[in-house]
């Protein structure tokens, strides 16, 4: 056993793991304040290949708050859909396994405990970088209850509205519709199209709305 003591948060795990396990599986009692930015952090590696994920047959199971995992789980339509859920779906197959009630643990936390199961995809959702994807699904639950065409507007400067309809056009994506319908081919399609904008004039890939 090999005890090592540090932040989670800072520690490379480059190197940590042999690339010639068949799998590794990465289980973990998250504290709250941690697991979202952990898991932001890890799918980032998942994407590029590093960390714990040069070894592609690395899957996780992680305890999250329980808002946290349903957002994390949140199917298309379902009003804990949210920028985590696309983030996590896109790279990973995410189940949610079990909740434990807040009454097992010592001392007693406020809320219940999910246990979510992540697999790893051979090939991501979304083909393009984690970058990209994350900025785009920031934008356009920043106004979750409202039209998607609000959070796409984000993505580009105020004087420049023609490429907002260029998405919408593009994609053929209805602008009325809200963030927590758009499926998961919806958000390549406008990630994809982004990004094509975004050679076309690369000064917008730098454009952020505040």
């Amino acid at each position: 056993m090999n005890i090592i003591h540090g932040d989670v948060m800072k520690i490379s795990m480059d190197g940590m793991f042999p690339t010639e396990l068949s799998k590794v599986d990465i289980i973990g009692n998250l504290p709250f304040n941690v697991s979202t930015p952990l898991i932001i952090k890890w799918l980032q590696d998942l994407s590029t290949g590093d960390g714990a994920f040069s070894n592609r047959n690395t899957r996780l199971t992680l305890t999250f708050q329980k808002e946290v995992g349903e957002r994390l789980t949140a199917d298309v339509g379902d009003p804990q859909r949210s920028r985590l859920s696309i983030m996590a779906q896109n790279f990973c197959e995410v189940k949610h396994c079990f909740t434990i009630p807040h009454t097992a643990f010592v001392p007693k936390p406020e809320v219940d405990v999910a246990v979510v199961h992540f697999i790893p995809r051979i090939n991501s959702i979304i083909p393009c970088s984690f970058k990209v994807i994350e900025k785009v699904v920031k934008c356009l639950f920043q106004y979750r209850q409202k039209y998607c065409k609000r959070g796409v507007e984000l993505l580009f400067p105020f004087d420049q509205p023609e490429l907002v309809n260029d998405v919408f056009d593009y994609t053929g994506i209805d602008p009325s519709t809200t963030p927590m319908w758009l499926t998961m081919e919806d958000f390549s399609r406008i990630c994809q199209v982004y990004t094509s904008i975004c050679q076309r004039y690369p000064a917008i890939r730098y454009y952020e709305y505040r």
